[in-house]
């Protein structure tokens, strides 16, 4: 996942968390919405990767200061050109399916700021209450304009809506909208899952396995270092830890040839590379995992066996 999108959601760690932050910064969507707006062209790398990093600040009717930041394609910005991005006034517009964000302002050297007021679509809420989403259903996750505008920053379409409803994944609502349209979740990467060996997985799983870049490739690769016995919640464990063909075939170059998949994670936990490992090896050829560990933490290695001994 990029850390782009993962701002678009703050700093997020869990699924729970996500969706508590997403209900918080949209809009009345049956009125004109106003805030302020800025751009860069620089990702946050400081590299013009062709994008513009958006972002939206507003006052919520409580009072509070609300955020959201996302990269877009400078084509979808209706009125606004590559050469008006160095210097100068722009009035530009963000036309999505759940309303339209126009923006004025300037920009120098690549970077804009100025105003921008959304105009919400009503037949929006038509098109998604007929495919099953209710965005004027209470929710404690925000507003019906609070979602519409969310809706138009993370661009949920019906076309989206209509795909999810396909994929078989259950009873959803307009979190999951949120959720798919932010983290790219559709019932290609749902297929592609299943084919690896993974058909029962929910949205949450789904999401989870963007957040961590595990998709049908990487399933293949953990089946090819001889876990092909690995569950979902294995997988991710080993994305977690980093655990690539090239560190286990690191790992066993250096000597440790038969390790399980609990023990290759524990390496990665640790910190054990192949140097260090090697290192070992050539002062003790039966080192193990938990001595290898113990002298990793500072145990030396005698003490540990005694205090198993004991």
């Amino acid at each position: 996942m990029s850390k782009q999108l993962l701002s678009l959601a703050g700093s997020m760690f869990g699924i729970a968390f996500i969706v508590i932050v997403i209900g918080s910064y949209v809009i009345v969507a049956q009125n004109a919405v106003t805030g302020q707006w800025k751009a860069d062209t620089r990702n946050d790398e400081g590299k013009n990767d062709g994008k513009i990093q958006l972002s939206f600040e507003r006052n919520s009717a409580k009072g509070h200061r609300n955020q959201s930041g996302f990269p877009v394609d400078l084509a979808d910005l209706q009125g606004l050109s590559r050469d008006q991005l160095q210097n100068g006034k722009v009035n530009f517009r963000l036309v999505r399916e759940a309303g339209t964000i126009d923006c004025e302002g300037t920009f120098t050297d690549g970077r804009g700021s100025g105003t921008f007021r959304f105009v919400p679509n009503p037949a929006f809420l038509d098109n998604m209450r007929s495919r099953g989403f209710d965005f004027e259903k209470e929710s404690k996750h925000g507003t019906i304009e609070d979602r519409q505008f969310t809706a138009a920053i993370v661009n949920v379409t019906t076309a989206l809506a209509d795909d999810l409803k396909s994929a078989d994944l259950g009873p959803l609502d307009v979190e999951d909208l949120f959720k798919a349209a932010i983290f790219h979740v559709d019932s290609r990467f749902m297929n592609e899952m299943k084919a690896t060996g993974f058909p029962g997985l929910r949205m949450e799983d789904l999401v989870k396995a963007r957040i961590f870049k595990v998709d049908a490739d990487y399933v293949r690769q953990v089946h090819d270092m001889g876990f092909a016995d690995r569950d979902f919640e294995g997988l991710i464990k080993f994305r977690i830890f980093k655990v690539t063909p090239e560190f286990l075939s690191q790992v066993r170059a250096a000597g440790l040839t038969d390790l399980d998949a609990e023990e290759v994670v524990k390496l990665r936990i640790f910190k054990i590379d192949p140097e260090f490992i090697r290192a070992e090896k050539a002062k003790d050829p039966n080192v193990t995992i938990e001595d290898l560990v113990k002298m990793k933490i500072g145990v030396p290695r005698s003490r540990g066996r005694d205090n198993d001994d004991e």
